[in-house]
Formats: C-alpha cells, structure tokens, sequence
C-alpha cells in the first residue's frame, strides 16, 4: 500500500473505530453487573451483533496497518520485518475470523 493510501485507512478505521469501542467498553460495563442471559439477549439482538462485527473487523485492520508501520520504521532486517508482517497479517484475518463464526454459530 502507499504510504498516503495507509495514512488515509488508518485514519478512517480509527474513524470507526473510535466511537464503536466507547460503546461497546459501555455496554461491558452494563453487561458486568447481569447474568449470562443479559450477554445472550444483548449479542442476539442484530444491531448489536453488527456493530460488534464491525469493531472486530475495522479494529484489527486498524492494528494492522498500525503495527506494519512500527514494523517499517524500527525494524531494518528484511527477513525479521516479512515475518512479522505475515504474522501480523494473519492474526489479523484468523481472530477476527474465529471470533465472528462462533458469534454467528451461537446467536
């Protein structure tokens, strides 16, 4: 990606993900004080869901992009900075991934 193409992304997903990780840190907290039905009614509802969808997909992107370019400016090893740009890659589409299947099989 191009160093401005990356900036803009970057930007756009905090964008995102900024106010989707405020609501969802609250509705945590409003889900800590109930039972395992409150946390099945609150992700079966499907707005929840979707939102809950969207954070994981924009936030990993977001850590992504964010995490390539810590790898770019700190590490001058080629062989070190593909690694961990693959790895990162990877985690970045196998978590969200996981976590998105089992939302969908449970709800």
């Amino acid at each position: 990606m191009k160093a401005s193409r990356k900036w803009i992304m970057q930007r756009a997903s905090a964008l995102i993900v900024a106010p989707l990780i405020v609501w969802f840190l609250l509705s945590l907290i409003t889900l800590s004080t109930g039972d395992y039905n409150s946390v099945i009614n609150f992700f079966s509802k499907p707005l929840f869901l979707i939102l809950t969808i969207i954070l994981l997909i924009t936030g990993f992107f977001h850590a992504k992009i964010g995490l390539s370019e810590i790898v770019e400016d700190y590490i001058q090893n080629e062989k070190i900075k593909n690694a961990v740009n693959l790895l990162g890659l990877l985690l970045s589409i196998i978590i969200p991934s996981i976590t998105i299947i089992l939302l969908l099989y449970k709800f």
